[in-house]
């Protein structure tokens, strides 16, 4: 008997301190798992000495739950949580390389790049570059329409960047915790 696993896509958002090697843990809890990252995206949070990995990946719940415990079992994981989309507030940057003079003679081409709102970065005689950013599904959509009109010359999409709409950032409330923990020891230490 088969058992197919409803599999829909999760983003996972990991604190940690900026360490040397651990996004290659990370990731290497995906491979054992035989998991494909669909995007990855690491930058500084806006907590000072934290940095932001923000994970998607396609699989099932009780897999990314899995995958969310060992991550949060690294010595340098602050915290790890997962999340659907309706959970978060996301978005992507996009940058296409169009050929100019397909461009120039097909109208259907401005017309695409104004009805998806992309931005014109630069134009000359051999290409043609904009940027666009939005949902996956939009810089997708604008990608496959652009591709069937032939004048896609090259194209870029960064990962996925996203906020919960949770009002309370949940690593906040550790850190908060944390440093609570480490100033009653110091206190408890003092009164010795």
């Amino acid at each position: 008997m088969l058992i197919v696993m409803d599999k829909k896509l999760y983003t996972m958002i990991v604190y940690s301190e900026n360490i040397a090697g651990l996004l290659n843990q990370i990731t290497a809890v995906f491979t054992r798992r035989q998991i494909n990252i669909e995007s990855l995206n690491v930058s500084a949070s806006s907590i000072k000495g934290v940095h932001k990995y923000t994970i998607t990946a396609w699989t099932d719940e009780d897999t990314i739950k899995k995958i969310v415990r060992q991550i949060e079992k690294k010595i340098d994981v602050l915290q790890a949580h997962y999340f659907t989309d309706e959970e978060i507030f996301s978005h992507e940057i996009a940058l296409y390389k169009l050929s100019t003079p397909v461009l120039e003679r097909e109208p259907k081409v401005s017309e695409l790049i104004r009805r998806y709102n992309a931005r014109v970065v630069e134009v000359n005689p051999t290409y043609s570059a904009l940027e666009k950013d939005g949902t996956t599904e939009d810089i997708t959509s604008f990608y496959d329409e652009l591709q069937q009109l032939g004048c896609v010359l090259q194209f870029v999409r960064s990962g996925r960047i996203a906020l919960t709409k949770s009002c309370v950032e949940r690593v906040n409330e550790f850190l908060a915790e944390r440093e609570a923990r480490y100033l009653r020891a110091k206190q408890n230490e003092a009164a010795k």
